[in-house]
């Protein structure tokens, strides 16, 4: 059986997905049609239900969810690793929800996270995650979020960090962060889609046990090619979360779709959301 599988070319996903799309692992008779783009196309792309396994942004999952389950393995949640507004210059925090936003994309976790903080900006333009410090060069933007490996080398740049959305996130919540999960289609049989959850942890673990592996895979993919960004990048995003959500991953998520759906209006989730139970 082929299935098709969307992620994004970012470090910490080209290091899950390496060893199942590669066949160095045992994929119990499964296929992979695999594709790699922007994660703001793979939510437009899952809207569309047409993806049978998907990377997703939360708030695209809001809206995708009566297509999708959320899996238990390759979720990029954690701490201390969310969304940075930066600009060129200081930026009053009070002030932000009348200044121009660069945002990753409307169904993006940080433009979810964004409004649950200022739910008053309303001056937000979309841009590709890896053009938004140069929009902000432009002043087309006051200020940006930025995401995946940016929040690394913004510095060098000369930008300055405005807000930290996951610091912020932690200290209202006291939960991990959930950036993004890995969803499969709901026609999918479950006997399958729990194949395929098994099949992305043991990529994982293959990842762990022979990071050397991947390592042509990650670099061919990445934005930022320095090996020490790339090293961070998947050390950050990669970790007990991304392996099994568990009851403290799930909550993360349930809480960040019911939050953002106090500030916004979204869709009335099904009454079950993951693929195994809560």
């Amino acid at each position: 059986m082929k299935l098709t599988l969307g992620f994004s070319p970012c470090p910490n996903d080209t290091f899950i997905f390496d060893a199942m799309v590669h066949g160095r692992i045992d994929t119990e008779g499964l296929e992979f049609d695999y594709f790699m783009t922007d994660i703001e196309e793979l939510n437009n792309r899952a809207l569309s239900g047409d993806v049978d396994i998907t990377k997703i942004s939360l708030l695209a999952y809001a809206h995708a969810s009566h297509n999708y389950l959320i899996l238990d393995s390759g979720s990029a949640i954690g701490h201390r690793n969310g969304p940075l507004l930066i600009s060129k210059k200081h930026i009053d925090l009070k002030d932000i929800s009348s200044a121009r936003i660069a945002i990753p994309g409307k169904n993006t976790t940080a433009n979810m996270l964004f409004t649950i903080f200022w739910p008053e900006a309303a001056n937000k333009k979309e841009f590709v995650f890896s053009d938004i410090e140069d929009a902000l060069l432009r002043d087309d933007a006051d200020a940006g979020l930025i995401i995946h490996e940016k929040r690394f080398t913004y510095h060098k740049r000369g930008f300055l960090k405005l807000a930290d959305l996951g610091e912020q996130w932690e200290k209202l919540t006291n939960l991990p962060i959930p950036l993004g999960t890995i969803a499969i289609n709901r026609r999918i049989p479950e006997e399958t889609a729990l194949k395929v959850n098994r099949i992305i942890h043991r990529s994982l673990e293959h990842a762990y046990h022979d990071s050397l592996a991947s390592y042509d895979f990650i670099r061919a993919n990445a934005q930022e090619m320095d090996s020490t960004v790339m090293n961070k990048h998947i050390k950050l995003f990669v970790n007990k979360y991304t392996s099994n959500l568990g009851r403290e991953g799930k909550r993360a998520i349930i809480e960040l779709l019911r939050l953002a759906g106090s500030r916004i209006v979204l869709p009335e989730l099904p009454e079950n959301i993951f693929l195994t139970g809560y």
